[in-house]
């Protein structure tokens, strides 16, 4: 049992090691004339705007709170059901197991949080970037045709002559 939690905690421990950024994990750019002074008066507004538009929480609370919670919620359902199964004895390996139990799914639980919240951060953060006048950048990827492989020939022309021209 003493091995069982000694284990839970310490990866309750590891779990929160790991933090979330607190601030926009994508790029903007100044926009055409502005100066570096006003993108960086525009930043600051528009990281508080994208604070408020999450309820003034970083994904790194949101990671945490999830973990937490999944983490007493594993410990009291093993608890239970290990008084179920097995007694009084049950009970005590039935939270050990919960609390591991609970302590995965906390971390698979807080890193969905996280990162679930810090989108939505990023899009409240463009969108105010964007609307100041400066530059978001988005993937795209420019092709004129289909690239052909060098063995597969262009198709023949259609069989007979060609129609004749319009008249003028």
């Amino acid at each position: 049992m003493k091995k069982t939690l000694r284990a839970a905690a310490m990866a309750l421990l590891f779990a929160g090691c790991a933090t979330a950024p607190t601030g926009p994990s994508v790029a903007v750019l100044p926009g055409s004339g502005m100066s570096f002074e006003q993108f960086r008066y525009d930043d600051y507004e528009c990281r508080r705007f994208a604070s408020d538009q999450i309820g003034g929480r970083s994904a790194a609370d949101a990671q945490t709170d999830s973990a937490v919670k999944s983490a007493v919620v594993g410990t009291a359902v093993g608890a239970a059901a290990g008084a179920i199964i097995g007694g009084h004895r049950g009970a005590g390996v039935g939270a050990g197991t919960g609390l591991i139990v609970g302590s995965a799914a906390g971390a698979g639980a807080a890193h969905g949080s996280a990162l679930t919240l810090q989108q939505r951060y990023d899009i409240g953060y463009q969108q105010c970037m964007y609307a100041k006048g400066h530059k978001v950048p988005v993937a795209g990827r420019f092709e004129s045709q289909p690239r052909r492989s060098a063995s597969v020939p262009p198709p023949p022309p259609p069989p007979g002559s060609p129609p004749p021209p319009p008249p003028r």
